[in-house]
């Protein structure tokens, strides 16, 4: 068994946040909250920026016990052509979007890396801002990904706990914890700007989780500095299969969470779902985070109504909880003096695809980050 990095268990940095989080806390939430607004407004502004989803593919080849994706799931499986992704595009186009993140389960026959390449470029040719969540990637497999557009990443370790991860992955790919927890190095090291971390709140201890969660991005920062980190709270939402997480979390002690990261990490992007209600994201949009998804579908596809029934799979990965539009979404931010922001890169910016970290120990060979070959198709 692969031993685990010494960074994770690294506590020397974690005593002030580990007393923010914990509800014993000597520091009421109220106070989290006003210290977390202030340092939003300080660093960030008035402003959200607003992204949308788009899934590409249910296939997967894990079986990941709380996923409506999973590979044992009695669900319809799809995968959007060339022609659907541009409808999907133009649709989300029309909302406003024009940052995408383009989603697939496991690396599979159906979609693998050659598809999600295609995909990316397709996209890249309609969104100023292309990122993806889908399976872990080989250092050059990334270099091609951002050679094709792909502006940033997002991976889950899901939990950090690696025994309760090790049980809730049953098979597939995804049972390696290791290879996924060391996925956003392969993905700086190929080029990758932008990569978003998070665990799904709920499947173990969340305060233990949430230590882990900022030992991770602080060590990515000490050696990416120059990249773009940011962090999600997703919390479980009912899905096909029904798994009931054990350690369920509450919007109070979400609440704590979100303070306590902005508060420990003043820069760093702090990113909230569709998963949380109208209510919650409404309360939370002023106080700490800066970035949330808007009139999300987590089916395949989902934007274009003049798919013909039966294209798309009918259920969902998960259930989402704010379903407002765009347009209400935005009313609602400018409402409280947020000023939503579609766009906030431009493609030109992008460069060539280059490893963004400072100067690496001299034990990273060369051979592993030597450009991809393959160009966009």
């Amino acid at each position: 068994m692969k031993t685990l990095p010494d960074w994770l268990t690294d506590n020397r940095d974690t005593a002030a946040l580990a007393n923010m989080l914990s509800p014993e806390s000597s520091r009421p939430v109220e106070e989290l909250a006003a210290e977390s607004r202030a340092m939003t407004l300080r660093r960030f502004g008035r402003t959200m920026t607003l992204y949308a989803p788009l899934y590409l593919s249910n296939y997967c080849s894990s079986g990941c016990a709380y996923c409506g994706f999973a590979s044992d799931r009695q669900t319809p499986r799809h995968r959007l052509e060339p022609d659907e992704i541009r409808r999907e595009l133009a649709a989300m186009k029309k909302l406003g979007i024009s940052d995408v993140l383009l989603l697939t389960g496991e690396r599979t026959a159906a979609a693998d890396f050659d598809y999600l390449q295609r995909s990316v470029a397709i996209a890249a040719e309609e969104m100023p801002r292309v990122a993806v969540e889908a399976f872990p990637m080989s250092i050059s497999e990334y270099r091609a990904l951002a050679d094709c557009g792909c502006t940033g990443i997002t991976i889950y370790q899901e939990t950090y706990n690696r025994e309760q991860y090790e049980e809730l992955h049953r098979w597939g790919p995804k049972k390696d914890f290791i290879d996924r927890l060391e996925t956003p190095e392969r993905a700086l090291d190929g080029g990758i700007k932008n990569v978003g971390l998070g665990v799904l709140l709920g499947l173990s201890n969340p305060v233990e989780d949430a230590l882990c969660l900022y030992r991770h991005v602080r060590h990515l920062g000490r050696t990416w500095w120059r990249a773009g980190l940011s962090v999600s709270f997703p919390r479980m939402r009912p899905q096909t299969g029904g798994y009931e997480p054990p350690f369920p979390v509450n919007d109070h002690l979400l609440a704590r969470i979100i303070f306590a990261f902005r508060i420990a990490l003043p820069d760093t992007e702090l990113v909230l779902s569709t998963r949380e209600s109208a209510t919650f994201r409404d309360g939370m949009a002023p106080l700490g985070i800066t970035r949330m998804s808007v009139e999300s579908k987590t089916t395949v596809g989902g934007y274009d109504e003049t798919d013909k029934p039966g294209n798309k799979s009918d259920k969902g990965q998960f259930e989402i909880s704010d379903d407002r539009t765009a347009r209400e979404f935005c009313a609602a931010l400018r409402h409280q003096n947020i000023v939503p922001v579609f766009k906030n890169w431009e493609p030109a910016y992008n460069g060539p695809s280059a490893t963004i970290h400072h100067e690496r120990d001299a034990d990273r060979s060369a051979s592993t980050i030597t450009p991809e070959t393959e160009t966009c198709h």
